[in-house]
């Protein structure tokens, strides 16, 4: 990371530049996913991590949480898991004469639900106000959730028996959604002759906190974003509204997602504006799981065809 940076407060960087080192050497050779999942915290979204079983997506939300000194919950979504085992329930009391609201695990600094994708559909929307709101409505009455909430999903290959596919509207609650893949060969030899990835996380002792997070996110919304700059991610947008094979393209939701992830990349890149490089370095992650295609398409291939044909300036 550059030495000079937008960062107003020098403690503050140096506690940044400890946080990502600290979850690099837990997560080996995934320095680029890594950054991703800092500026999707930093820009307040959601992360979805799609991959195979055993490549560190749990690690990850472990790393993430003891390194941001979030409270952690951690859900394993199954076939029969219900709604109210994710927010809570409302339980009669006979001593008082009335219903007293015991919550789920939702209420937490970080959210790790274990492969969403094996819970119903059902289940899997009672996600859906949380994530877009920052609450919970039970029985008709809200529910304020903790401050930062963030939830990291992983999900496991849809081939693989026993998924569901997540509906349209929870996949465009998440931000980003990232693969880590196998490890190359020198991160795989290390994780062979190095330590426990269980006890290095154990061992990790918080970096930032929520105060620290909510810096790094109000200075992220300052970084500038020139017309021009919008003028491109614009031409994202539309372009993916008018792609032949695409059915439904980017939602002006996607559109705030993307500014707000691409201004986040450029406070961990060390700048103090938005470059149309930080809008394709988030683009692909951000994009793919929100575009619908007509059949036989691929939304990852759609992105990055997206970035080839659309011009800067």
């Amino acid at each position: 990371m550059p030495a000079t940076t937008p960062l107003r407060d020098p403690s503050l960087q140096q506690r940044l530049d400890a946080a990502i080192a600290q979850v690099n050497q837990v997560l080996l050779g995934k320095a680029r996913q890594v950054k991703l999942a800092f500026a999707c915290l930093i820009a307040g979204g959601h992360l979805l991590l799609e991959d195979v079983p055993g490549v560190g997506k749990t690690t990850l939300a472990h790393a993430l949480a003891a390194t941001f000194a979030l409270e952690f919950q951690r859900v394993q979504f199954t076939s029969d898991l219900l709604p109210s085992d994710i927010i809570g329930v409302s339980v009669y009391e006979r001593e008082t004469g009335q219903f007293r609201f015991h919550p789920g695990p939702i209420f937490t600094g970080l959210l790790l639900a274990d492969e969403i994708n094996r819970a119903s559909p059902k289940t899997q929307s009672a996600l859906l106000e949380a994530m877009a709101e920052d609450q919970v409505t039970v029985d008709g009455q809200t529910h304020a959730l903790a401050q930062p909430f963030f939830v990291v999903a992983t999900q496991n290959p849809l081939d693989i028996n026993g998924t569901f596919p997540l509906p349209d509207s929870q996949l465009d609650r998440f931000m980003l959604r990232l693969s880590l893949d196998y490890p190359d060969a020198a991160a795989e030899r290390a994780l062979l002759t190095g330590s426990d990835r269980r006890d290095l996380l154990a061992q990790l002792a918080p970096q930032l906190d929520g105060a620290a997070l909510a810096a790094l996110h109000q200075q992220a919304q300052s970084i500038t974003a020139s017309a021009a700059l919008l003028d491109y991610l614009q031409a994202l947008l539309t372009a993916s509204r008018r792609h032949p094979d695409i059915r439904a393209g980017l939602s002006p939701r996607a559109g705030l997602a993307l500014l707000a992830a691409a201004r986040a990349w450029a406070l961990l890149s060390g700048r103090t504006h938005v470059l149309p490089e930080d809008v394709q370095a988030l683009f692909v992650p951000l994009a793919a799981h929100r575009l619908l295609p007509v059949r036989g398409a691929n939304g990852e291939t759609l992105a990055r065809q997206l970035l080839a044909e659309v011009a800067v300036g």
